[in-house]
């Protein structure tokens, strides 16, 4: 038995310093359903935990391109999102773009984790990267 192969992702967890808020963000936009909430906050997404620890005083800084990505059927929905998450004021980093391995855009969750929004409907066919998708 190979325990690190079978050893599985159980959770995610985010410091910030107002869990009611992002909390809120992660049901809306990112279909969350929140589960526990206090100073820390438990939510549920697709068997998958993402835990909110609150921090008082520091602002967390997170490196430059840590993000996670969710990733939507088609161009339509990435279009739809941006435009849902431009008109309620969410913090946008980029607009919709494409790069070979499909359309995209990033944007900001309260507490400053970035996120991706994918999806890989146009993806370019001969990119190296479909192989592993």
């Amino acid at each position: 038995m190979n325990l690190h192969k079978e050893a599985k992702l159980n959770h995610l967890s985010f410091p910030t310093t107002n869990v009611a808020e992002t909390a809120a963000f992660f049901e809306k936009y990112l279909g969350c359903e929140i589960v526990a909430a206090g100073e820390s906050c438990l939510l549920k997404r697709n068997g998958f935990d993402i835990v909110l620890d609150h921090v008082a005083k520091e602002v967390p800084v997170w490196p430059k391109n840590f993000h996670f990505g969710l990733e939507v059927d088609s161009l339509d929905d990435v279009h739809t999102l941006y435009q849902e998450f431009l008109e309620d004021g969410v913090r946008m980093e980029t607009e919709v773009f494409n790069n070979s391995r499909g359309s995209r855009f990033f944007c900001r969750s309260p507490g400053g984790v970035l996120i991706e929004i994918n999806t890989r409907a146009d993806m370019h066919k001969q990119d190296q990267w479909q192989k592993l998708f």
